[in-house]
């Protein structure tokens, strides 16, 4: 793991829509290391690492640059901020939360009824809410933020210990790390077909637009994905989520079985295991159907694409702080290199 790395595009501000910041990490993260790097209409960018193989499947990985946040959609008579959400965002977190306001990181606080005056003990809606940044009217407010201005969690990466780390939005820059070693790795006797999509927490957009563009063989998606592995007294004892947790961190990487947006093929799904196993990395499946990925675009682009999801266990995605262990990522990677040095045409033939 490139920790330097994985730290700028954690801290780096990009909403759905709003990805220019992140995109300028990952172009000067893969300069010199792909040809063809192009930023296509949505914002993606696209890269081409040729291969070495004289038959070479066109294989393209994709990962997402955007993250969940907010939009500011107005401006209260007392100048407190009114927002609304982009992407999945839980109400639970909202109250208290520390947020940075447009491009220049305007600090805001997510403010509500103090506890002491609270007698209602239900989760306010974010519609209820409003954000502080200090601001003494609506017009000194306007003078600070202005309608459709991202909104994003104030959160500083850290290292926690020598294994761990925390940062914001590992759903999905994590993804896009891996996706960058990938390309600085090598070489392979495939053609790579990076995608470092847009859009993807509001449709998977950038990934279809990407997937219809390089018309690939067979495709692969690198996420982050929920690792609900933490003991929690408030479940019920036979709450599912508690007996099978969609994943374990220090498990490995997770192979996606379905999800909502994809059925992973067979051939593919077993291709996965199969090489995880003979390269004696360690592996875990997802079970719980909850999300999606871009491989729900991918996978029904032009007349059809096979597609695998690798994904990251992380704790608290979707929140101002996800947590992620080294050897996940570890191997994580060396499970997409040997993908791209084991794939022939027998895994995609029908």
């Amino acid at each position: 793991m490139d920790v330097q790395l994985l730290k700028s595009l954690s801290e780096a501000r990009g909403i759905s829509g709003q990805e220019s910041a992140v995109r300028q990490v990952v172009l000067n993260a893969i300069d010199g290391h792909g040809e063809q790097i192009r930023i296509d209409p949505l914002g993606s960018i696209t890269a081409v690492k040729p291969g070495t193989g004289q038959r070479r499947l066109r294989v393209m990985i994709a990962a997402h640059m955007d993250e969940i946040g907010f939009m500011v959609a107005g401006v209260d008579g007392d100048g407190l901020v009114r927002f609304t959400n982009v992407g999945g965002v839980d109400d639970r977190i909202l109250p208290g939360l520390r947020v940075k306001i447009g491009t220049n990181g305007i600090s805001g606080v997510v403010v509500w009824t103090p506890i002491h005056l609270n007698r209602d003990q239900a989760v306010v809606k974010m519609s209820s809410l409003r954000i502080d940044i200090g601001a003494s009217s609506k017009d000194d407010a306007n003078g600070k933020v202005k309608l459709g201005d991202m909104i994003v969690f104030d959160t500083r990466f850290a290292e926690l210990g020598d294994q761990m780390v925390r940062g914001k939005a590992f759903d999905d820059r994590a993804g896009c790390s891996l996706l960058i070693d990938v390309l600085r790795g090598g070489p392979y006797p495939v053609d790579v077909l990076a995608a470092f999509t847009v859009q993807e927490e509001i449709g998977l957009r950038g990934a279809q637009v990407a997937a219809q563009f390089f018309q690939p063989d067979v495709a692969f998606v690198l996420e982050g994905t929920t690792a609900n592995d933490i003991p929690n007294p408030l479940r019920e004892v036979d709450d599912q989520s508690a007996l099978n947790p969609t994943c374990h961190v220090l498990g490995g990487p997770v192979i996606s079985i379905m999800d909502r947006s994809l059925i992973v093929d067979p051939r593919m799904f077993n291709f996965l295991k199969a090489t995880a196993t003979k390269h004696e990395i360690p592996y875990q499946l997802k079970t719980q159907l909850g999300g999606g990925t871009d491989g729900g675009s991918i996978h029904t682009a032009n007349s059809g694409v096979m597609t695998g999801v690798i994904s990251l266990p992380c704790r608290y995605i979707h929140s101002p702080a996800a947590l992620l262990h080294r050897a996940d990522y570890d191997h994580a990677l060396r499970l997409i290199q040997a993908v791209l040095q084991d794939i022939d045409d027998a895994v995609v033939r029908r």
